[in-house]
């Protein structure tokens, strides 16, 4: 007969009640951080104890302190050989993986331990360096990790505890033979902690074949439907879409703005910029440091809008951001949950906007019964009051900023048709019969010097 299962330990309500060392309750004071969120409170007991762990809960729910005080607790007093990590975090994108490192720093140098990075997109020979000093804690993304398993640059041997945080969209994103293969290589005895918002089929299998008689903990039943998020969705005409957008964008307080494809951001971002709005496009085509920086700009509020791919539908937190807005809508419900994830972070209230013109309206309805939200639905135009009431939104300055691209009399890109999911005419392209780069150029400019005066009623 199978062994019966040991009982989970009793959520806590304070971290005092934590067999915590020192340093790790002192940080937490120092950084203003009194009470466990709920994943805290639920795994952070059973964590401390080296069971394994589940741990289901909506993006921005505290999972980061959840698992990393934990590996940290447990790690602490130990010393890594070179390339040969103690604990390991496995994350899907390079700004989850600075995000986790950032949060775990000042609780990992309280405690003398040494964490790495290693992810795409930045120099392989700093990160390997990195390891090569002796890092006790790596956090990683799968591609990575994996090319640096190859080369003989780290290995896993000595792990013996492991954390795949987001493991639903490491799944998605076709991580799983690397996620797999680098599971297989930590050791077989030692403690696995999953944290994932959603737990569909292929995280399932994660769980029987790694986890072992884990404990359970899921904050969220609906995984995303929370009380402090709004969710609206604006049925607008396809030709008012980007009118509609431009206004949002121009409100007072920041926004992050979703679109389908790097070539539609790139071309809003030009737009929004000749309009005079301070916004900055992230994307899987900018280099690291580019997105980096972008991140940064965002935080600060140096830019006002953040239009995105969905490569900053998880791993980013921004604090007292209010507005996510969905230009184009999701694929399906899960992405739609981590778009509007980046809001209502850490128990503040957020709004999630979702633009729908006729010809997606039903598949929205499915989209959203999937994700088990009832959102508010309202018909608007640009220009509108019930517009600028549920978002904010503001007719731009019309003022473009420095370096933006020419406009036309309606303030879109001159030479260029706006393609939301990366649908329109790329600008620059000759063609039979039309007008010389040169001429072309001049003309757009003229437009534009009209377009500004008539916007300032000269």
């Amino acid at each position: 007969m199978p062994e019966p299962k040991a009982p989970a330990l009793a959520p806590v309500e304070s971290f005092s009640e934590l067999d915590l060392p020192v340093e790790l309750a002192e940080t937490l004071a120092s950084q203003s951080v009194t009470q466990p969120f709920p994943i805290q409170a639920a795994t952070l007991p059973n964590a401390l104890a080296g069971r394994d762990v589940l741990g289901r809960g909506r993006t921005g729910s505290g999972k980061t302190l959840a698992f990393g005080l934990a590996l940290l607790a447990r790690t602490a007093g130990q010393q890594a050989d070179p390339k040969r990590p103690l604990a390991l975090v496995l994350v899907p994108t390079r700004e989850l993986a600075q995000q986790v490192t950032e949060a775990l720093e000042p609780y990992a140098a309280a405690l003398r331990l040494r964490m790495a990075t290693v992810v795409g997109g930045l120099s392989i020979g700093r990160q390997v360096s990195g390891l090569r000093t002796g890092a006790e804690v790596v956090v990683a993304t799968p591609g990575r990790l994996s090319d640096l398993v190859g080369r003989r640059d780290v290995h896993l041997e000595r792990v013996r505890i492991t954390v795949l945080d987001e493991a639903d969209q490491m799944c998605d994103m076709g991580f799983m033979p690397q996620v797999t293969e680098i599971l297989d290589q930590v050791h077989h005895a030692g403690q696995k902690m999953l944290f994932s918002a959603t737990l569909d089929r292929n995280v399932d299998q994660l769980v029987r074949r790694y986890l072992k008689d884990p404990v359970s903990s899921s904050v969220d039943p609906q995984a995303g439907a929370v009380t402090t998020m709004d969710h609206h969705v604006l049925h607008i005409h396809a030709a008012d879409k980007i009118s509609a957008a431009t206004e949002i964008a121009a409100r007072d307080n920041r926004v992050l703005m979703f679109l389908d494809t790097k070539h539609g951001v790139d071309q809003f971002v030009k737009h929004l910029r000749a309009m005079g709005v301070r916004a900055e496009g992230l994307h899987s085509g900018k280099s690291q440091p580019q997105r980096t920086r972008t991140l940064a700009q965002f935080k600060t509020g140096a830019v006002t809008v953040l239009v995105a791919t969905n490569v900053a539908a998880r791993g980013i937190h921004i604090d007292d951001l209010d507005l996510v807005v969905n230009v184009d809508p999701p694929a399906d419900h899960k992405d739609y949950l981590h778009r509007g994830g980046r809001t209502a972070r850490a128990g503040e209230s957020g709004r999630v906007v979702t633009l729908v013109t006729p010809n997606q309206r039903r598949d929205m309805v499915r989209l959203l019964s999937d994700a088990r939200i009832r959102p508010t639905i309202t018909q608007v135009r640009s220009g509108e009051a019930a517009l600028s009431r549920i978002t904010g939104a503001k007719a731009p300055s019309g003022v473009p900023l420095a370096g933006s691209a020419p406009t036309d009399a309606k303030g879109r890109p001159s030479g260029t048709e706006l393609g939301f999911r990366g649908i329109g005419t790329r600008p620059g392209r000759p063609g039979k019969g039309k007008e010389s780069r040169k001429t072309l150029e001049a003309r757009q400019q003229a437009e534009a010097r009209r377009a500004a005066r008539v916007r300032r009623g000269i």
